[in-house]
């Protein structure tokens, strides 16, 4: 009587961002069963959501469909399912649709989402930039803005609606800034009939004394010139108090914004609270040198849920895409490592503890205006900016997507154009006093000076 066939080893991966699939494809020659689960079917190529959110690129051209990216390797199997807690003493993760999956190895890679400081009631007044969503909701926020200028003849009204306030100076506060700007000196002229480009107001608010504080100082200033040249204002060391639906306190100062966007922090997944280790204030797992939780060498966390010291700078690896990246290869090598040993009947060697490899900074401002820390070379401006356009687009997933995006790209520059300006879901405009068309019908505008 013939025995049933052994299972090789399950390796449980949850999450397709950056760190999970990174895992699951340096598993791909490995002796092991990869299962990899998350609650959407695409991988999504986060750094370039702020052009979804103002109408540069459209969600198709930065995000790939998990199964297709997997297609060809023959051990991974793709699980459209969120899991919602685990079970370390039996190796087993709970998901949302009634699914328990067993695992010999886990690697929890799921991310983080916003933090509004104590302040949930303000996700609905200022949605922050995580996921495509968020990024489709502030695009027609963005534009619904515009769309009621436009129609809005009190002066009040009008103005509030084209003040765009956003709360946090890191790469993505900067980054939206500093499109929305563009979008109003250049695009907003050409397409809109009623609305004077020098009203539109872009506020920039951060509670630090520079934007950008993970880049050498040098750089932030760069980038803050940068953007008070686009005409937006930079508030420093300056703290948003309240959040209503017509503006927001700065401190003692209110500025009536009807559009507001969050990018003052992250809180990382609830999942991390169930793993029975304790988690730090912002919600992330602090891990042992080998990415893993106390008394569970099997459990690996990466990406943005795991806190990490790097062990050769001392400093906390950044939550950026190349440490995801870089921890979600990590663990699966020392998986592929263990398991090719013990295939081999040989003991596993001892783990390495991971080491973070900065290969550099970018942030991008707006057109030709971007800052590029690598090594010791630090610069702005035009060159920066090209350094970043050629790393975003090398560093998308699939083939498609990097030609997707790069003909946008140049299309753009061209054209001054953005074309994914499309506005979902409902659209009401809301007018205190709405416009007149026999009386205040006014010409086309020339095209403006581009700079």
């Amino acid at each position: 009587m013939s025995s049933a066939p052994v299972r090789p080893p399950r390796v449980l991966i949850l999450g397709a961002g950056f760190a999970g699939l990174a895992a699951a494809q340096r598993l791909k020659n490995a002796p092991v069963e990869v299962l990899i689960a998350d609650r959407r079917n695409y991988h999504l190529f986060q750094p370039l959501l702020y052009q979804v959110a103002t109408a540069a690129l459209s969600p198709a051209e930065i995000a790939s469909p998990v199964r297709k990216v997997l297609r060809n390797q023959r051990n991974a199997m793709v699980m459209m399912d969120e899991a919602q807690s685990v079970d370390v003493a039996n190796r087993l993760v709970h998901f949302e649709n009634g699914v328990d999956v067993e695992y010999d190895y886990l690697i929890v890679a799921v991310g983080a989402t916003h933090s509004y400081f104590g302040k949930p009631e303000w996700a609905t007044l200022a949605p922050g930039l995580k996921t495509i969503e968020d990024a489709t909701e502030i695009r027609k926020r963005f534009l619904l803005a515009f769309e009621q200028a436009e129609l809005e003849s009190d002066p009040e009204a009008r103005q509030r609606a084209v003040t765009f306030t956003i709360v946090g100076g890191g790469p993505t506060g900067v980054e939206l800034a500093g499109a929305i700007a563009e979008f109003a000196r250049f695009v907003l002229p050409v397409d809109f009939r009623r609305i004077d480009k020098m009203t539109a107001r872009v506020v920039l608010v951060h509670a630090g004394d520079r934007i950008l504080p993970g880049f050498p100082e040098k750089l932030s200033k760069a980038a803050h010139e940068q953007l008070e040249r686009l005409g937006v204002e930079v508030l420093l060391n300056s703290r948003v108090t309240e959040v209503d639906d017509k503006g927001v306190m700065v401190g003692s100062t209110r500025i009536e914004s009807s559009t507001v966007f969050w990018a003052a922090g992250v809180q990382g997944s609830p999942l991390g609270a169930t793993l029975g280790v304790p988690v730090d204030k912002s919600g992330r797992v602090p891990v042992n040198p080998d990415l893993t939780i106390n008394g569970h060498p099997e459990v690996f966390v990466a990406g943005d849920l795991a806190s990490v010291v790097d062990p050769v700078s001392k400093q906390p690896v950044p939550g950026v895409a190349q440490g995801a990246l870089q921890m979600g290869r990590y663990a699966a090598e020392q998986i592929a490592t263990e398991t090719v040993a013990r295939a081999k009947g040989v003991s596993p060697p001892v783990r390495a503890p991971f080491i973070y490899h900065d290969k550099g900074s970018l942030a991008v401002v707006g057109r030709n205006r971007a800052v590029a820390w690598i090594g010791s070379w630090q610069t702005a401006g035009f060159i920066a900016w090209l350094i970043w356009a050629l790393i975003h687009v090398l560093s998308l997933v699939t083939f498609r997507n990097r030609m997707m995006v790069a003909w946008q790209w140049m299309w753009s520059y061209v054209s001054f154009d953005r074309g994914a300006r499309l506005i979902t879901g409902a659209g009401d405009v809301k007018l205190t006093q709405p416009w007149a068309p026999s009386r205040s019908l006014k010409p086309s505008p020339p095209d403006p000076v581009r700079a």
